[in-house]
């Protein structure tokens, strides 16, 4: 019978890669039917339930990252780094796309996402002019963000910020 060593009440809080190598370990000798005792197991439900909210935050933060170069593009138009935003809004759509899942459809909020995203663009004030003004709403739905291509994007914010 293997003899597996009593890990430290704190290796969790000073190592958590050790911890997690150890953990899965563990899981993996009870999976085939060993007796193990000293599986963390609170921890171990909050990494479980961690993985899914990291990767949540992970499409939120794509999809924020770019309303705001999907806002700045449209608020300075003429801007000499509009070709970087444009490029920062595909990249981080082709990022938010690969990580969503469908479950995570009902959890995002795009509002917040946008009132963010704005809140951000309003405090730069790129080439010393005033941006041109943006809807107050997200004007975007999640499929939108996720499948448009960027000039229908642009021009869905356009026609929302028209007067």
């Amino acid at each position: 019978m293997d003899m597996i060593p009593i890990m430290p009440d704190d290796l969790y809080e000073r190592d958590i890669l050790v911890w997690s190598e150890d953990q899965a370990d563990l899981l993996r000798r009870i999976a085939r039917g060993a007796c193990v005792n000293d599986v963390d197991w609170a921890h171990v439900v909050e990494e479980i339930e961690s993985v899914g909210l990291t990767q949540l935050h992970d499409v939120e933060t794509y999809l924020r990252r770019m309303l705001v170069a999907l806002l700045k593009c449209h608020g300075w138009p003429g801007s000499p780094a509009i070709a970087q935003w444009r490029e920062e809004s595909v990249s981080c759509q082709a990022d938010a796309g690969q990580r969503f899942t469908p479950s995570m459809r009902q959890k995002i909020d795009l509002q917040r996402l946008h009132r963010i995203a704005t809140e951000q663009v309003a405090v730069a004030g790129y080439d010393g002019r005033e941006p041109c003004p943006w809807p107050e709403v997200c004007p975007f739905t999640l499929d939108q963000l996720l499948n448009d291509r960027r000039p229908a994007l642009e021009a869905v914010l356009a026609a929302a910020s028209a007067p």
